[in-house]
């Protein structure tokens, strides 16, 4: 039997959806959580509104094995994120006071305004993620795992937790490409999906070097599976009157 773990990421920012930050963590979680074997299935973004980021929290958890989110747990006034996380589960917003030792050792006594202190807030009970760069923790409530927006935060603070995670089979996948229009191979792309049900097979399109063509990615847990159907897509393309291109083609 294969063994599925489920995860979604949950984008939290105004900043996000007006376009003033291009997001960089989605694609570092994604490609983190598919090499150790879990399956990022869906990814939200919403705005610093309690309401949603409530409703994405609850909606999210419950319908994967891990949440993780990301923004708004810096100091000040907009980083809501932790009261919305312990509204979502009916729990008592606290200072966690092995954070606030944190913060303390990390500030001092006298440089420990009540904005940085902010950042000791957390759900009772919550279990801190360590944070390498610049000390304020992320944490940990049940299956939701909230995390720092700052790119290079989040990653130190993923890579830290994904010990804790329980993992699936992992998704193996191949990549072949060929200058053939995606009008031409559908038909038979499709009838080898249809041969390959336990596959996921995608085509990509592609415009490079003043020339059509199209990737297509084959993924699967089932090693001998993808093999055979890569072997078969091969044969289609020549079938058609192109040559088959390992991986991406060259830009």
């Amino acid at each position: 039997m294969t063994r599925i773990v489920t995860a979604a990421v949950l984008l939290i920012g105004n900043e996000i959806l007006s376009g003033r930050t291009k997001d960089a963590n989605l694609n570092y979680i994604a490609t983190e959580l598919t090499g150790i074997g879990v399956r990022l299935l869906e990814a939200r973004v919403v705005p610093d509104v309690p309401e949603a980021i409530i409703k994405g929290v609850n909606e999210l958890r419950a319908a994967h094995d891990y949440l993780f989110t990301t923004g708004g747990i810096g100091p000040t006034h907009d980083d809501i994120t932790s009261e919305c996380v312990a509204r979502a589960f009916g729990l008592p917003l606290i200072k966690n006071p092995r954070a606030v030792k944190l913060l303390t050792n990390h500030y001092g006594e006298a440089n420990l305004t009540e904005a940085r202190l902010r950042m000791a807030h957390m759900p009772e009970g919550a279990t801190l993620i360590d944070n390498p760069i610049s000390t304020a923790p992320g944490f940990q409530i049940r299956n939701v795992f909230v995390l720092a927006g700052v790119p290079a935060i989040c990653r130190a603070m993923f890579d830290g937790l994904k010990g804790r995670l329980r993992t699936g089979d992992k998704v193996l996948s191949v990549t072949v490409s060929a200058h053939v229009g995606e009008g031409v191979i559908a038909k038979g792309l499709g009838e080898l999906q249809a041969r390959y049900l336990q596959l996921e097979i995608g085509s990509y399109p592609f415009f490079r070097q003043g020339r059509f063509g199209a990737s297509f990615v084959l993924r699967g847990t089932d090693d001998a599976a993808l093999k055979a159907a890569a072997e078969e897509l091969r044969a289609l393309i020549r079938g058609l009157g192109g040559d088959p291109i390992e991986g991406e083609p060259q830009a």
